[in-house]
């Protein structure tokens, strides 16, 4: 890793502190860039798409196919709502003090494609139990869903919650990592990445809002969900194509999240000490 500024001066072309996928230093002209940025917020399109195709008509589908009083949706929604802005701050967390941006996005990835797996799965739930019933309509009142289907459709919500905190934090900062603050040249180009990430972000909110809503509310809950699913998958391969492109970091030792997971380490293993000892 290039850390020295005697030796970046003497070696323009790497960028100092950056390392590519082998751990060499990264080459200015070989990594990061517009190359590298274009693959991430093609990843940022397809993860806003996904969790707001899911987000923006779920009353719908919690008073409709779950039965469920507007009232009671509305608070489910609210709740779920509440811990997905919150899990960002353990994304974070595990990020910067243990996995680094990129594998927590692949592993973030990885988790909304099952959720959106298992929500596609209960989406259709619901359906076989009102062909069971004998209804041909679904009256979620006259037939209501089993409690294990209920179950099964909010356990699969809250992973994606899960896997929306570990994208969060992750994904811009990790396009910001593609542009050297300290080049000139890069530095505009920063400035300007954060505009398109936020013009793919406004994009695949549009976008799912209004495709997916029509979809899930006129032709079929289990294809308003798959969509996503599908979009999740394509984001991964797409993400892990530019894979040689990408600028990493190392993790910092001295940075805030790696202190305190230091200090939680050391505050479990003092515990478990005391209570080996008792």
């Amino acid at each position: 890793m290039v850390t020295d500024p005697l030796l970046s001066r003497c070696c323009p072309d790497y960028v100092l502190g950056a390392i590519d996928y082998r751990g060499r230093p990264a080459s200015r002209s070989a990594t990061g860039r517009w190359t590298s940025a274009l693959f991430i917020i093609a990843v940022e399109i397809a993860e806003r798409f996904a969790f707001y195709g899911v987000s923006s008509n779920l009353i719908s589908y919690l008073t409709g196919p779950l039965g469920e009083s507007t009232a009671s949706a509305a608070a489910a929604i609210n709740a779920w709502n509440g811990v997905a802005a919150m899990l960002p701050l353990l994304g974070a967390f595990l990020a910067e003090a243990y996995l680094g941006r990129y594998r927590t996005i692949v592993i973030a990835t990885l988790l909304y494609m099952l959720s959106l797996a298992m929500l596609t799965l209960s989406a259709l739930l619901p359906s076989l139990h009102l062909a069971k019933c004998g209804d041909t309509t679904v009256d979620p009142v006259g037939c209501p869903p089993s409690p294990s289907s209920v179950a099964f459709f909010y356990a699969s919500l809250y992973l994606m919650a899960f896997a929306q905190g570990g994208h969060k934090p992750c994904v811009q900062a990790f396009g910001a990592d593609q542009f050297d603050e300290n080049h000139p040249g890069e530095c505009a180009a920063k400035s300007s990445f954060f505009n398109w990430w936020y013009l793919g972000f406004s994009g695949g909110v549009l976008v799912a809002v209004v495709v997916l809503s029509y979809v899930q509310d006129y032709i079929s809950w289990g294809l308003g969900f798959g969509i996503p699913l599908i979009a999740m998958l394509l984001a991964l391969l797409v993400f892990l194509l530019g894979t040689n492109t990408y600028r990493f970091y190392p993790l910092e030792e001295n940075s805030l999240f790696a202190c305190m997971g230091r200090t939680v380490h050391l505050v479990t293993e003092e515990d478990r000490g005391g209570l080996d000892s008792m």
